[in-house]
């Protein structure tokens, strides 16, 4: 069975706080536990009033004290915006108190704008070969190894697993060349999906860490008892994407019946293209659209995002995918170099 895994934007709702976003991401976690799910990540945002992962390793402290054997971890981490001897602290103290659990995967990008950014890092001045080298020097506080001088405490001898994200080609050919998981943001930004897959699986190099490649891609899912009510939840969703692209980013807001009927042609365009890989509707129709994509994608495991205003919602929608998962045929077909090995992934 191809694994399945949930990202959370540990969303701050329209009418709500940022203490509620964390009790529902706690909550949300203990139930993706249940449900089957592999890991549950959170990802490193800045600036933006609807998400309240921003200080993501306290986050996943907090959802790792809810819960017992799911995997968790940051989805990501954007390694830019930190020294790499941080991380390795910020980590290593998870990997301490959570052993066997942690994920680390680590993207480029900033997780804000550019003034955000600025504000973060001080300088927006950047060498195009810094997030490779950052993301050896932060290896090699793990290892251990003396390379950089600097003992790591927490973080000398850890062990999360660390993941290369992306949505482009540039994370795929570094997750090649160190033979690690490597994991596209096909939820948001889909264009470059099979070329990057195909990079990856065609360079992958064999190392320590893992020695077939491995890769995860993300899919909307929005499931509900029928196709109308799924269309109306995913609202939520659409008005969020529409105000992020349009340089607006909110809280996640009410569902609104008819939304993209209401919207611009340019505008429902932003949302054609840019949830391409997504299932909207009733199992069945879910399970036919997670089909679909991992028989096209091959994919080692979906990483499965469902951002829905309720929270009663969001939860049976979230159990409804790892019911189409569990449905999916299997094996599917043999591709050469699809297939990784995952030792440390939860079974299913």
């Amino acid at each position: 069975m191809t694994a399945f895994s949930l990202l959370d934007l540990v969303p701050v709702v329209e009418g709500g706080s940022v203490a509620q976003a964390l009790a529902n991401a706690a909550d949300m976690a203990r139930h993706a536990e249940a449900a089957g799910y592999s890991r549950y990540w959170v990802a490193e945002h800045h600036g933006m009033a609807g998400i309240a992962s921003s200080a993501t390793a306290v986050v996943i402290a907090h959802v790792g004290a809810a819960t017992s054997t799911i995997r968790i971890g940051a989805g990501g981490i954007m390694l830019p915006n930190h020294a790499p001897l941080v991380i390795a602290e910020q980590f290593g103290t998870l990997d301490a108190l959570f052993p066997g659990r942690i994920d680390l995967g680590l993207g480029r990008a900033p997780g804000s704008d550019q003034r955000v950014a600025q504000a973060i890092r001080r300088t927006l001045d950047s060498d195009p070969n810094a997030f490779p080298r950052d993301v050896l020097e932060l290896q090699s506080y793990f290892a251990d190894d003396g390379q950089t001088g600097i003992r790591a405490t927490p973080g000398a001898g850890a062990k999360p697993d660390l993941w290369i994200l992306g949505s482009s080609l540039f994370g795929a050919q570094l997750a090649a060349m160190l033979g690690l998981p490597y994991a596209f943001a096909s939820h948001f930004a889909p264009d470059a999906l099979d070329q990057a897959m195909e990079i990856y699986r065609r360079d992958f190099r064999p190392s320590t860490a893992l020695d077939k490649p491995y890769a995860m891609a993300g899919f909307n899912v929005i499931a509900a008892d029928n196709d109308e009510e799924a269309e109306f939840l995913s609202s939520s969703q659409a008005q969020s994407f529409v105000s992020l692209r349009t340089g607006n980013p909110r809280q996640l807001s009410p569902p609104v019946a008819g939304y993209r009927e209401s919207l611009p042609p340019h505008h429902a365009a932003i949302l054609d293209h840019v949830l391409q890989c997504s299932a909207v509707g009733t199992i069945d129709t879910v399970e036919h659209g997670l089909a679909a994509f991992v028989e096209r994608t091959g994919v080692d495991e979906v990483m499965i995002s469902s951002s829905i205003y309720d929270v009663a919602a969001r939860k049976k929608s979230v159990a409804l995918a790892a019911e189409a998962m569990r449905s999916l045929k299997t094996p599917l077909p043999d591709r050469e170099g699809t297939t990784g090995s995952r030792p440390s992934t939860r079974p299913i």
